[in-house]
């Protein structure tokens, strides 16, 4: 039994073992990972939502047969690898007896995922799903914000929400991107979801976006900020040296891992 403490290290034996195999069995992993049934569950859930495979009775299967090849199944990797590494440097970010902000996303949720609190820690979140795994953890206090609750992410935006974030003020929040891109700025999926990111930005002391690299140099569809505007950027090795400069040049704070 090899025991894989870490998730990112779990879930890519998952990915693996899906690539190389064309299914995996929870009994398996579980008795491989030296964890329980319902932590292989857990991760075969998490994984199902970022679209690499499909859960079936006691098992997992690809979510598609080019998942098959390699290729895709490795690019999915190193996104995946990347994020779980962004996540855990964010996540260490955080000090003792702070007020955070977070918002909603995959990396966001591997980020609540790898939270450690010192001290104590309060959250502010716009997402339902972190906010029922942070609320959970010892030192932690959350503060979920209300209103217009949006499909697929479980995340509130709208009116009411931008009205209780704009009455608080935090040390850090803690964001992702569907896009950088120098001359346009940050982007995020939806008009709403952009408006709630610029209120958690006003209302915070330090903006810190978590980005794996292929988001650089994208464009999502709403406009969140001028990169200029964020304090630090979290992302991973596959940034440019010249895209490296350019940020840096703006003034944010690059962190690579």
């Amino acid at each position: 039994i090899h025991i894989m403490s870490t998730l990112g290290q779990r879930r890519k034996h998952i990915l693996d073992h899906i690539i190389k195999d064309g299914f995996v069995k929870v009994s398996q992993l579980a008795q491989e990972l030296g964890v329980t049934q319902t932590t292989i569950r857990k991760d075969l859930k998490y994984l199902e939502a970022q679209g690499v495979l499909q859960r079936a009775h006691g098992s997992a299967i690809p979510t598609a047969p080019q998942i098959m090849d390699m290729n895709l199944g490795a690019k999915k990797l190193i996104n995946f690898e990347a994020k779980q590494k962004i996540a855990e440097k964010a996540a260490s970010l955080i000090q003792a007896d702070e007020s955070i902000l977070i918002a909603s996303g995959s990396t966001i949720a591997l980020f609540a995922e790898a939270i450690k609190p010192k001290g104590r820690l309060n959250v502010v979140s716009v997402s339902v799903n972190i906010s029922a795994q942070l609320g959970d953890i010892p030192g932690i206090t959350v503060m979920q914000v209300g209103g217009i609750l949006f499909g697929n992410t479980l995340s509130v935006l709208g009116s009411e929400a931008s009205n209780t974030i704009e009455n608080l003020f935090c040390s850090k929040v803690f964001f992702g991107v569907d896009g950088i891109d120098l001359e346009y700025g940050l982007t995020c999926g939806t008009g709403e979801e952009a408006t709630i990111t610029k209120k958690m930005m006003t209302s915070s002391q330090t903006s810190i976006v978590l980005s794996d690299s292929s988001k650089i140099g994208q464009r999502g569809f709403a406009r969140i900020c001028e990169v200029g505007d964020i304090d630090i950027l979290i992302t991973d090795s596959g940034i440019s040296d010249e895209m490296k400069k350019r940020i840096e040049h703006l003034g944010v704070k690059l962190i690579i891992v």
